[in-house]
């Protein structure tokens, strides 16, 4: 068999993980890095320097490889089309990437598949996000369009505010969902990955813990119970199946009184995946390029009875990786992973996992491991 050559649109720490994944399966993996200091590009990955939101430098890129893929949604959605028509593979296809990219197409697409998505307006104007907020108080805001770990989201609870943040927003050519501020039991995700063929792997369940929209935490089993982690297998596969996935596809979820809502869905890995790098028999990244390569899906069971993985955060501008002897001599069995980025306040700069008989243990051996790095306090 000749593989393919696969070509990542970006280069953070997911295309990182992707590329040291590829190199047991002999992969000839390319990236589109915007800076030469991106952590793929200091990791030894090949790639060339341009903008993924650039349709020239897409299209010129595209023509180095045979099938293109993703590490994150900021891409130009116009030129994937032409991509396609010009002979090169992109998977997820367009189609999948464009609904899954927008908030407000996304949870139409849901909608319209039948599968649950919290109540959400889309506020035109402040006036009418003002309006939102003094009839039903605080409002999560949203921008529909390239935002992530919390950049772009907004937790509103007077109407001034909320009249100030949409209007410089919509200024700016931004659109906007809105969903009241629920009481949330918990947050959940599920990993799916969809082959060409459209068999389905799904990886198990796992609790998030947020904070300022940010994901802190990840732990397996997620402790919601056997009918909440069976819905959420449920609702993962048929949200795949409703946006044609190919590869990754992160179904982020609410629990709410009990019933489940998608909130988000990731056409790609996932930060609610990292732990399945040392806590599975085939990880999110391996089994991301088996499928877009059009290979046999790998097993995403567990390999430890309880996985627990915490995000390094950044403090000012400490570089966790200067702490890195000494962390490594709190836990041997801790996984240390940094991305290799430069420090800034609230950057994801690394993640810690660690594999138990216990999750909580997990989780309280991962957290002693990223305070001493000088990672974020860990939230409760």
């Amino acid at each position: 068999m000749t593989r393919p050559v696969i070509g990542v649109v970006g280069g953070g720490q997911l295309a990182r993980m992707m590329f040291q994944e590829s190199v047991a399966l002999g992969f000839d993996l390319r990236f589109l890095a915007a800076a030469d200091d991106d952590p793929v590009v200091l990791a030894g990955g090949r790639h060339t320097i341009g903008s993924a939101d650039s349709a020239d430098d897409l299209r010129a890129f595209a023509t180095t490889v045979d099938v293109l893929t993703f590490d994150h949604e900021v891409v130009h959605l116009d030129a994937l089309a032409s991509i396609v028509r010009d002979g090169t593979l992109v998977r997820p296809g367009p189609g999948t990437f464009a609904t899954v990219a927008d908030k407000l197409t996304m949870r139409a697409a849901m909608r319209t598949a039948g599968l649950p998505v919290p109540d959400h307006s889309e506020p035109v104007d402040g006036a009418a996000a003002a309006a939102l907020v003094e009839r039903n108080g605080p409002h999560v805001f949203k921008r529909s369009h390239g935002g992530y770990d919390g950049r772009g989201t907004h937790f509103v609870g007077a109407a001034d505010q909320a009249r100030r943040l949409v209007d410089a927003i919509v200024a700016d050519g931004g659109a906007i969902l809105s969903e009241p501020l629920l009481n949330l039991d918990a947050e959940m995700a599920v990993l799916v990955v969809r082959g060409v063929d459209g068999r389905t792997i799904v990886y198990d369940p796992v609790r998030t813990v947020q904070h300022d929209g940010q994901c802190r935490s990840v732990q397996a089993p997620s402790g919601l119970g056997p009918e909440v982690e069976a819905r959420a297998r449920e609702l993962g596969v048929a949200a795949a199946e409703a946006v044609g996935a190919i590869g990754v596809l992160a179904v982020e979820m609410f629990v709410v009184a009990g019933r489940l809502l998608v909130n988000e869905l990731a056409a790609r890995p996932h930060n609610s995946g990292h732990h399945t790098l040392d806590g599975t028999v085939t990880s999110q990244f391996e089994n991301h390029i088996r499928a877009v390569a059009g290979l046999a899906l790998g097993d995403p069971g567990p390999t430890t009875p309880a996985v627990a993985t915490i995000n390094v955060i950044g403090r000012g501008e400490h570089d966790p990786r200067t702490c890195l002897e000494r962390a490594l001599e709190v836990d041997a069995g801790a996984h240390i992973h940094l991305y290799d980025k430069t420090p800034r306040h609230d950057r994801k700069l690394g993640h810690v996992t660690v594999c138990d008989d216990a999750v909580e243990r997990a989780l309280e051996r991962a957290g002693r491991v990223v305070e001493t790095l000088g990672g974020q306090e860990v939230p409760s």
